[in-house]
This record gives C-alpha cells, structure tokens and sequence, in this order.
C-alpha cells in the first residue's frame, strides 16, 4: 500500500514538477493580471457592457476574470513547456546542409 509520506517515483515527480512548473507562474500572473485590470474595470459595468441580461454580482465578476486570466496565464506557460522540450536525439531526422 502507498503512504502518503513516500516519496514518489521518478515520473511522477517529473510529472508533479512539470504541472508546478506551469500551474505556479500561470497563477502569479493571473493575479497580477487580475488586479491590474480591476484597477481600472468595474466588473458591474463590465456586465452592463457584455452581459446585461445575466445578474452577475461583482464577486462573481472578480472570480470568473482571475480564472479567464489564469487559464490564459497557463495557456501561455503550456505552450512554453511544449516548445522548450529536448529534441530526440534521432541523428536520421536531421536535415542536410
């Protein structure tokens, strides 16, 4: 049975470690983001702009624009994940030249 205080194998680490990698920085930006843009939007009159028919109280307005900020925060980090991969070390696929 697995305790909860071993520690994990070397994929799951990885695995931990990446998400960490990406979920951290994504949410640190979305903060900022988040209270940068309220700074100067209201989210009352945002729904008045957007959304006039939906009653949306303006907690609910601060919450759903960190969480559209963190998923685009995190969106970016992923992409950045993806390109910053090792590249095989397959010597066949390099190109001539």
């Amino acid at each position: 049975m697995n305790d909860l205080h071993d520690p994990p194998d070397g994929s799951r680490r990885r695995l931990i470690q990446q998400w960490g990698a990406i979920l951290w920085p994504s949410f640190v930006a979305a903060s900022l983001a988040s209270g940068v843009f309220f700074a100067f939007v209201d989210p009352l009159r945002l729904r008045d702009i957007s959304f006039p028919q939906h009653e949306i109280s303006r907690e609910l307005g601060y919450t759903l624009g960190f969480f559209m900020f963190w998923g685009v925060t995190a969106a970016a980090s992923t992409i950045t994940w993806y390109l910053l991969r090792p590249i095989p070390s397959d010597d066949d696929d390099l190109p001539l030249g």
